[in-house]
């Protein structure tokens, strides 16, 4: 209007389009795969993976298992691998008992990983951290050995 152009915001443009909780008292056990975003607050049991898609540990949520996300946002615990191929933020309460493979890191005072940082380039034409080259069908575990040879 006036000879403004407006920009719409389209979520699914970014891949966030929909949104799954798991709420404080929920308790899931069994592997998670999504695309979009998934808010943890409660608890899960098993390995989270996407290809596309951002994933969140609350300050009250607890994963035992790895992660492997485009975007990750921890504040609370991560019994696991973590395995961010573009963005990784852990804040004040969050700690992770495993290792962390990650292209941009952010870490605020008191965040805690009992496990070593593992830094991947993904700008440099290296294969990304969330390929593979037989993307048929592999595992997480598998995915965390391929890095460490």
């Amino acid at each position: 209007m006036f000879g403004k152009t407006t920009k719409t915001v389209n979520s699914a443009a970014d891949g966030h389009s929909d949104t799954s909780l798991i709420s404080r008292e929920t308790i899931v056990t069994g592997d998670i795969h999504f695309t979009g975003s998934v808010h943890v607050e409660g608890s899960v049991k098993g390995n989270i993976t996407t290809e596309e898609g951002l994933l969140t540990v609350a300050s009250s949520g607890t994963v035992e298992g790895d992660l492997r996300a485009q975007r990750v946002v921890i504040d609370g615990h991560v019994h696991g691998n973590v395995l961010a191929e573009e963005h990784l933020e852990l804040a004040s309460k969050s700690v992770i008992n495993g290792n962390v493979y990650y292209s941009i890191i952010e870490m605020v005072k008191g965040a805690q990983v009992n496990g070593s940082l593992q830094y991947h380039d993904s700008s440099d034409g290296n294969q990304p951290l969330l390929g593979h080259p037989d993307e048929s069908e592999i595992s997480v575990g598998e995915l965390f050995d391929d890095i460490d040879n």
